[in-house]
């Protein structure tokens, strides 16, 4: 365990998530008090004043390394980089390693280019900021430049003011899989319940149509969980279900995750096809057998392979494939072999994640019984899925990072030409309303760059089936407290 000794709370968050980005799986306590409490062999003081900021690194009782920097700005925004940029350099001498992102340990490192283009400043003045202020490594400010400009041309004429996207949560899923920390429920556990959940959804979805009559909803995305658990009946009815309640004329794309290959059929896809679904996920996370069984994935490389063909014959244009790198025991030989086996499949986008091991999941419970097999990812990793993507004509277009991720890298899309997931930037860059219905989904009202709220619902099914009328009276209170309904 790493104790952090601090005399500013406020600043807690921001040293902490430093620090574990350099102790990935270590246990990082960070604290405000006067003297340090655990008899743990690394400990790392902070002091935060008005003139100067310090930070010490203590090793089994010796100070190894210590620095101050003067504050120049006593903005709050301008100390925390300060403080974060000493903090990193004396954790590189310490360590001996770099971060990727430098001292960047937020989800949406995007952000800060795509607000700094909108502002009219050069791609050459934004990556300078970034390796100045954040001590971004020039490929990864390289990347997240790149991402900006094409996200920029995807959202162009887009109605931000008036606008709004729409989340369904369908948290049902064949099996759980190692590594999943979402709000997903095994579908055998939750067959009798299912109308009763659906029941529930249908009731906010017209609650939500009613509220935002008159705006425009520009892109649908139905997530999960994974949607295509429903049988093909229980799809169309929800589906239809949007279509009665919803304005979709100014709609730019509608989503449906089929993300397990063993919950596709073609009468499902049928279903899709009908309500003019535009995009959909076949997901294989990874293309090795071995490590499919050990994930508790459900299904086979076969499988993958035919659900995707499946969904081509049904006349799906735009498919895209999720993969994760840094699962149990898989190298850089085994990513080769996935992306392979892709490049045959040839989807329309790619979304690469870096496998991050949140507390929820039970390869994060379990750990040790799989940390023999490693957790490998490396920017030789990223770069192998980089050039396979863009050798199939798929380039960058959002990017998100996550906790305890491996290696402390980045989640990817990459997409052909018009291929782009318009919701996926939406979410990320949060320019626009996102209203969201179902279990554990969480709304985010969008009223400017620095001012976003969020309304959540219950995460639990049964408590959602039970509360529905209070969460659907929890969005109307909070929409008429804020003069949207």
């Amino acid at each position: 365990m790493i104790e952090v000794k601090i005399n500013d709370e406020s600043f807690a968050y921001d040293i902490h998530s430093l620090i574990q980005a350099f102790y990935p799986g270590k246990e990082v306590q960070v604290r405000e008090k006067e003297t340090f409490t655990e008899d743990s062999p690394l400990k790392m003081e902070a002091e935060i004043g008005e003139a100067e900021v310090r930070f010490l690194i203590y090793e089994n009782g010796i100070c190894r390394e210590s620095g101050t920097v003067s504050v120049e700005d006593p903005d709050r925004k301008a100390v925390k980089n300060q403080l974060k940029k000493l903090l990193y350099q004396k954790l590189c001498a310490f360590t001996g390693k770099t971060l990727p992102w430098g001292t960047l340990t937020g989800i949406r490192p995007v952000k800060i280019p795509m607000a700094m283009l909108e502002e009219g400043h050069s791609n050459l003045e934004i990556a300078r900021y970034m390796w100045e202020t954040y001590d971004c490594s020039k490929e990864k400010a390289a990347l997240a430049i790149s991402i900006a400009n094409r996200e920029r041309e995807v959202l162009e004429g887009l109605d931000y003011e008036n606008g709004y996207s729409l989340y369904v949560g369908i948290p049902f899923c064949p099996s759980i899989c190692l590594y999943c920390s979402f709000s997903s429920s095994p579908m055998k556990l939750w067959e009798k319940r299912v109308e009763d959940y659906l029941e529930a959804l249908f009731k906010e979805l017209s609650f939500l149509g009613k509220a935002y009559a008159g705006r425009k909803l520009n892109t649908v995305y139905v997530g999960g969980g994974t949607p295509t658990t429903l049988n093909a009946s229980q799809l169309d009815r929800l589906l239809s279900c949007i279509e009665e309640n919803f304005d979709l004329q100014y709609l730019k794309e509608l989503t449906v995750e089929a993300g397990r290959p063993d919950s596709v059929s073609p009468e499902k896809l049928r279903a899709l096809k009908d309500h003019k679904v535009t995009r959909i996920s076949v997901n294989p996370q990874t293309m090795n057998q071995k490590t499919l069984d050990l994930i508790g994935r459900k299904h086979t490389v076969e499988e993958t392979v035919q659900a995707f063909h499946m969904a081509r014959e049904a006349g799906f244009d735009n498919i895209n494939m999720d993969l994760i790198v840094g699962l149990p025991g898989e190298g850089i030989e085994d990513v080769r072999h996935t992306m392979e086996e892709l490049r045959a499949l040839d989807p329309d986008s790619i979304t690469v994640h870096s496998l991050a091991v949140k507390r929820a999941a039970r390869l994060k419970l379990f750990r040790d019984t799989y940390e023999e097999m490693g957790f490998q990812n490396s920017q030789e990793i990223m770069d192998l899925t980089y050039r396979y993507c863009v050798e199939q004509g798929a380039y960058p277009y959002y990017l998100y990072r996550q906790k305890n991720m491996a290696g402390n890298f980045e989640n990817v899309g990459y997409a052909k030409v018009d291929k782009a997931g318009i919701y996926n930037i939406l979410i990320m860059e949060e320019k626009q309303t996102i209203l969201a219905a179902g279990a554990g989904a969480s709304s985010k009202f969008v009223f400017a760059a620095d001012h976003i709220e969020r309304v959540e619902n219950v995460k639990d099914v049964a408590q959602y089936i039970g509360r529905i009328d209070e969460m659907i009276e929890r969005k109307r209170s909070f929409m008429e407290a804020h003069g949207l309904f």
